[in-house]
């Protein structure tokens, strides 16, 4: 399998803009009618909703790294960041829910702010607030090095497991 970043002309990609102008066009007049709907049911109900989608976008993306979130634990941390206690009616603290959802929050709030080094050190930092990796100890907030190999996104029982990525090496880090 070739990675994004294995391309020749990584990181300068090339798209065919008269292919995309279609479908890009039907997700933006669906985005305007989903803002549209949203703007009729009022604020309480609007933030809600926000709420819902947040904490669902937290459970899936830790999914993807295998990792079970306590859904009671991103609730609480989405509504109190929001200001819905309703939210998370169950006031459960959890680091690793706590993290994600400042780096959902910082990612969909503060979108256009552009992507430091310091910013994404923070992100890792979030993401790994005891340091360990599962079992495995890492420099949260640091770049890794491949010292036991690259850094694979791997899922299935031992000895059957399956790659889904593989990072590019850690000397690429810097540059990229």
């Amino acid at each position: 399998m070739k990675y994004i970043w294995q391309h020749k002309s990584w990181p300068i990609l090339k798209w065919d803009s008269a292919e995309l102008l279609t479908p890009l066009g039907n997700v933006r007049f669906s985005q305007g009618d989903l803002i549209a709907r949203i703007r009729a049911l009022g604020f309480e109900i609007r933030e809600t909703a926000r709420a819902d989608v947040l904490v669902e976008e937290a459970l899936k993306t830790s999914a993807i790294e295998g990792e079970n979130l306590n859904p009671d634990a991103v609730r609480s941390s989405v509504g109190r960041r929001l200001g819905l206690p309703e939210a998370g009616l169950k006031a459960v603290r959890d680091q690793r829910a706590e993290g994600l959802v400042d780096i959902l929050l910082d990612a969909t709030v503060h979108y256009s702010q552009k992507m430091t080094l310091e910013r994404i050190r923070g992100w890792h930092a979030a993401l790994f607030p005891t340091g360990y990796s599962g079992m495995v100890k890492i420099s949260a907030g640091q770049w890794r090095d491949d010292a036991r190999g690259p850094m694979q996104v791997v899922s299935g029982p031992i000895g059957q497991e399956t790659v889904h990525f593989e990072a590019p090496p850690a000397e690429k880090l810097d540059k990229e």
